[in-house]
């Protein structure tokens, strides 16, 4: 999507765990540190909390890729068991054989795992319990965690437990009844959300992981993220990423505060407003208590003067100069025909999320494909599968996420999909274009709206419908032959006024290719050589049939 417009190798925040992107900040360092002590102390627990998103299975992982040679590591990812279960796994997380007579005795699973323990002791080995999600544990399986712990010889502790969960855990292990387990724990760290330094440093190192040669986020785009995240690394990703492609759709290759702000928009669902918007708001606020100050003041003045004047006294003020009478020459009345009237003043500008509220009845996926399926001159039978029901009327949907950029190049109607301030999606039909307004169709008219306005509600998303002049449309690439080859070529030529190759029509050879990336290079596509259905519907518009709809107005047809 976005990748070849920023110059990236790959996605720099993806939320799924990557060794390659771990950026250890001063928390996850420390917090590190705490479970790499516990596993080479002996026996206990060790307790690691932290809010969703913070970074604790990157941790966790982190710490398995640290784990020393002389560790035996069972790792437990869904604690919802019971006690019976959670020690079967334990049991064949280490690689222990248990009859199927014994799989539900405890007794027979905790001597098996006893003999393990003390064997791999005698070895010099550690064996180390990782259970993540720990807050989801439940009392009896926690009472047994805590038995476990029993397992010792008479100088230490068989057995490590590392308890990876939400604050949540804390709550849990502060109960009465499993205040024993809570005084065995030796160890207790908390994972904070990263700091406003760490933000950034975190957001610039997964982008030059990514290959990112400059800086993409503007220092106020970095403040901003790490207020609308809360500096939760998790949210920083998504936030990120919706933000890269909020630019790329807008087409500007710095990330601003204002792009953050939207895209934090899209992904909690609510409209964030600029932090000085809130310091301007309490100054108000303080400016209209001192105004309302001010004016009881002086009606208190007007009320205490008559009062001295009732009672013969004249409260001492300052002598004030009586102001001049205005001479009647001085402003002239200007008086306006009865005949003649004012400009209107202009109105102001449409605002999308008005726009969207106003015509929601409208904006349903079945409705803008009714809508722009008409411009093509086909109606739906029902509001079940209309991509089915247009490719009956020989129409193909394509579905994309890009920019203006492709919009225009694709020279299509399309459907856009909106997000609005409730995080309501909308989709609407995009039915022209031009270099500052898109005209939308809605309901039974059109409204032109700036497209800067329309940007503040769109991430990229977009549908059109085109039709192939092949029974099939696939991506077409050297070696490949066919009819849908051969129309490639004959349009391409078409373009170039020049005749087909009836001997090599049907042929992708390398030749094609290059007339191809030619192709792309002009119309700002990805310069592949290798006709995608983008290409073929790119190429189709350009040779596009006579009352064809069009977005872009004077676009040059076929004949």
């Amino acid at each position: 999507m976005y990748l070849s417009f920023f110059d990236l190798s790959e996605k720099p925040f993806a939320i799924t765990p990557d060794p390659r992107y771990l950026y250890l900040s001063e928390r996850h360092a420390e917090a590190l540190a705490h479970l790499l002590y516990g596993i080479n102390e002996s026996g206990g627990f060790i307790q690691l909390t932290g809010e969703v998103g913070t970074g604790k299975t990157t941790v966790v992982r982190t710490l398995l890729s640290r784990v020393p040679h002389h560790a035996d590591v069972a790792v437990i990812l869904n604690p919802r068991v019971t006690p019976v279960e959670f020690l079967l796994t334990i049991c064949e997380e280490l690689g222990l054989t248990i009859a199927d007579a014994d799989r539900d005795s405890v007794k027979q699973m905790v001597d098996a795992l006893n003999q393990r323990l003390l064997a791999a002791h005698a070895d010099g080995r550690r064996i180390i319990v990782i259970v993540d999600e720990a807050q989801n544990l439940s009392a009896e399986v926690l009472e047994q965690v805590r038995l476990l712990t029993n397992l010792e010889t008479p100088t230490q502790k068989l057995l490590q437990i590392i308890l990876i969960g939400q604050p949540e855990l804390r709550e849990l292990l502060d109960r009465t009844e499993l205040r024993q387990l809570a005084q065995r724990i030796t160890g207790r760290y908390h994972l904070e959300p990263l700091s406003l330094e760490e933000t950034r440093g975190y957001v610039r190192h997964r982008l030059r992981v990514a290959g990112a040669a400059e800086e993409i986020f503007t220092p106020s785009a970095l403040t901003e993220v790490h207020r609308v995240a809360a500096g939760i690394p998790r949210v920083i990703n998504v936030t990120c990423d919706r933000a890269l492609l909020g630019a790329y759709t807008q087409e500007t290759r710095k990330v601003t505060a204002t792009l953050v702000r939207r895209a934090a928009g899209e992904v909690y669902g609510r409209r964030f407003m600029p932090s000085w918007l809130g310091w301007f708001a309490g100054a108000l606020v303080l400016a209209g208590i001192a105004a309302a100050g001010v004016v009881g003041w002086q009606l208190w003045q007007k009320q205490i003067f008559p009062l001295h004047a009732a009672r013969g006294k004249t409260p001492e003020v300052a002598a004030r100069p009586k102001a001049a009478p205005i001479a009647a020459s001085a402003a002239p009345a200007v008086l306006i025909p009865a005949a003649v009237k004012l400009p209107a003043a202009p109105p102001e500008a449409v605002s999308i999320n008005a726009l969207l509220a106003a015509n929601s009845a409208y904006t349903s996926d079945a409705g803008a494909f009714r809508r722009l399926l008409s411009l093509w001159g086909t109606a739906m039978a029902d509001d079940k599968n209309p991509c089915g029901q247009a490719a009956k009327a020989g129409l193909s949907c394509l579905e994309q996420r890009g920019s203006w950029a492709q919009v225009r190049a694709l020279n299509r109607p399309a459907i856009l999909t909106l997000t609005d301030d409730h995080g309501q999606r909308h989709r609407v039909v995009l039915s022209g274009l031009d270099e500052k307004f898109a005209t939308l169709t809605l309901g039974e008219h059109n409204q032109r709206v700036p497209i800067d306005e329309i940007s503040r509600d769109w991430f990229g998303e977009f549908t059109v419908v085109w039709k192939p002049k092949t029974a099939r449309t696939r991506p077409l690439s050297v070696g490949m032959q066919g009819d849908e080859v051969r129309w490639l070529r004959r349009s391409l030529n078409a373009l170039q006024g020049a005749a087909s190759d009836p001997e090599h029509g049907d042929v992708y050879d390398e030749e094609l290719a290059i007339a191809v990336q030619n192709f792309q290079r002009e119309h700002r596509l990805n310069v592949d050589g290798i006709a995608g259905v983008q290409t073929q519907v790119v190429l189709d518009t350009a040779l596009a049939e006579p009352g064809s709809p069009l977005l872009l107005p004077n676009a040059p047809r076929g004949s």
